[in-house]
């Protein structure tokens, strides 16, 4: 383009084209907006904001230890998928359990139970199997 000569008179603008991926991003928030505009989760999100601006104390520091065992985590699950799941949310699980520990007794008590009702059931499946044949 010269720098001394005028651009033409008679521009027009073009939009371009949908992708596919586009007019599926869009069908989806049409079909999820009846979802996404209860009250529920306008509630939810504007406590979480809340939440967010006034964090109790040392809240972010917290949240900044957990998150780096994730990531170490990640660095050293090499190799293996399950590692790679594993060890993250595991070392989170520990990070968070040091900073959070009556709410990580209350979960593993759940996560007890619940494991132990599982592995019975298993137990009866197995149990009935082997009596069947």
């Amino acid at each position: 383009l010269s720098l001394y000569s005028s651009p033409a008179r008679e521009t027009k603008y073009v939009e371009n084209p949908q992708t596919q991926l586009e007019e599926g991003v869009s069908r989806l928030r049409h079909i999820m907006e009846p979802y996404t505009a209860w009250s529920l989760c306008s509630d939810f999100f504007s406590e979480g904001c809340e939440f967010l601006q006034n964090p109790p104390a040392g809240f972010y520091p917290r949240l900044g230890v957990i998150g780096f065992a994730g990531i170490v985590g990640l660095f050293l699950a090499r190799g293996s998928k399950i590692k790679k799941l594993v060890y993250p949310a595991s070392l989170m699980g520990i990070g968070a359990s040091m900073y959070y520990p009556q709410q990580a007794v209350a979960i593993a008590k759940v996560a007890g139970t619940q494991l132990y009702d599982w592995s019975l059931q298993g137990y009866i499946a197995v149990e009935s199997l082997w009596k069947d044949n």
